[in-house]
């Protein structure tokens, strides 16, 4: 396997660093995020650019780093972060920690993510275990549990630390985890182009991992005023939910208030298990305003963070206004 990545492993921006502070920035990107999102937008590079070293993003201020992680969602994971950053500072001095408790000890990191700043970074063996992983793993030793019990979970793990290669453990996991994203896929594995296929006991591949159920993926509506006044500009509120808090959104409209407006736009997104449809409505700029709302010029919108659903709206009314 270490061979085979030596010959064909892809070069990815973060694999030209041993950086453990950038290590961590590009896992916390990929949690939740396809690895083809953050190349093609050069989020790595851009981030990296702003926030170069632990104590830049330590004395960041939120609109700075929600507005450099805008479009890739689950926006605590850029406050993580920057906790982490400001944990460095204060507990460690500015310097990444190497003890494995420490770096597991840092906001938003667990299990696996210290293991790959451990082995990305140190090149250390530790137990990495992510969907692709597991994928393989459990091909390899054509497993037919549940990899979401904590039996799974065990086993997954102790395969992982007795394959990994302590002596290059780098290459091995990145390895690793290339064969899940390249040859050992969900749907349509290729096996027959796979480094490890002689040393894998399935017969059946496609028929693995097995998962718990999945959760039902739920409608809901979501219905928002887009209040432009020719003097004022365009009025955004803050977001107060969990996941988006922080960032600038169109202030939501109650029933009683949307009844007699018009409905400039509608399309659906999705996020975590439900699945929205945006509905935006033309709300005069003399109407009574949102609390909590401010006045923005369009000039201003692009320095702004919106949430991905709010910017695609914000340019498709933009776009036919003009």
């Amino acid at each position: 396997m270490v061979d085979w990545f030596d010959r064909t492993g892809r070069a990815y921006p973060w694999r030209a660093t041993t950086d453990p502070y950038a290590i961590l920035v590009s896992e916390l990107m990929l949690q939740q995020t396809r690895i083809e999102t953050v190349l093609e937008r050069r989020y790595f590079e851009r981030w990296m650019e702003r926030f170069p070293d632990v104590g830049t993003l330590a004395v960041a201020a939120d609109d700075e780093i929600l507005k450099a992680w805008e479009g890739l969602g689950y926006y605590s994971r850029a406050r993580h972060l920057r906790e982490a950053a400001r944990r460095i500072v204060t507990e460690h001095g500015g310097v990444f920690p190497s003890d494995p408790r420490e770096i597991r000890g840092l906001p938003g990191v667990g299990e696996y993510t210290a293991g790959a700043v451990l082995a990305f970074a140190y090149d250390r063996a530790a137990s990495m275990i992510d969907g692709n992983v597991a994928r393989v793993l459990t091909r390899l030793f054509d497993y037919h549990e549940s990899i979401d019990a904590p039996n799974g979970k065990r086993r997954l793990a102790e395969w992982s630390a007795l394959l990994v290669d302590a002596s290059r453990a780098r290459r091995f996991q990145s390895g690793l985890m290339e064969i899940g994203q390249r040859i050992c896929r969900a749907r349509q594995p290729l096996c027959g182009q796979c480094p490890v296929a002689d040393f894998c006991a399935t017969r059946e591949p496609e028929g693995l991992p097995v998962k718990r159920q999945r959760v039902e993926i739920e409608d809901v509506e979501e219905h928002v005023g887009y209040f432009r006044d020719p003097s004022r500009g365009i009025l955004l509120c803050r977001e107060d939910g969990r996941r988006r808090v922080g960032l600038w959104r169109l202030p939501l409209l109650e029933v009683e208030r949307r009844a007699d407006l018009e409905l400039l736009l509608q399309f659906a997104y999705p996020i975590t298990r439900y699945r929205v449809s945006l509905h935006v409505y033309a709300v005069p700029g003399w109407q009574e305003t949102p609390s909590g709302g401010e006045w923005f010029s369009e000039a201003e919108l692009d320095s702004l963070a919106l949430a991905s659903p709010y910017r695609r709206a914000l340019e498709k009314l933009r776009f036919t206004s003009r």
